[in-house]
């Protein structure tokens, strides 16, 4: 088994009171060359628990990064005001654990830092 990533993720769909698995998540850092502003650091999908744990490398440099899910693709033909959901956080502290959580509903979302 590999190490766990540095930064890892966990969707929740609240409406069905399950894990959200078959999620597409995606890392990218915040790269102020880029002409986009952002570079890709790894791709995820959520597994039958939810959880995205291999989300990027075990260690990542500190700095602005983002997480995207696919929320639309997730929900399919049911209707969703959120297609995407993206959570911006400051990765400060390179020793530490980043956990990301999205609690999930085709019309609301919330997220923490989780542990």
């Amino acid at each position: 088994m590999s190490a766990r990533s540095h930064v890892t993720s966990h969707v929740l769909d609240a409406s069905l009171g399950r894990p959200a698995a078959g999620v597409a998540v995606r890392l990218e850092r915040l790269d102020r060359l880029a002409d986009s502003g952002w570079s890709p650091v790894a791709d995820a999908v959520t597994d039958a628990d939810g959880r995205a744990s291999q989300l990027g490398p075990a260690a990542l440099d500190p700095g602005v990064y983002r997480v995207m899910f696919d929320t639309g693709a997730y929900f399919g033909d049911r209707p969703t005001l959120y297609p995407e959901v993206v959570i911006v956080f400051e990765l400060a502290e390179a020793s530490e654990h980043y956990h990301i959580p999205l609690l999930l509903s085709p019309f609301a979302y919330s997220t923490y830092r989780g542990s």
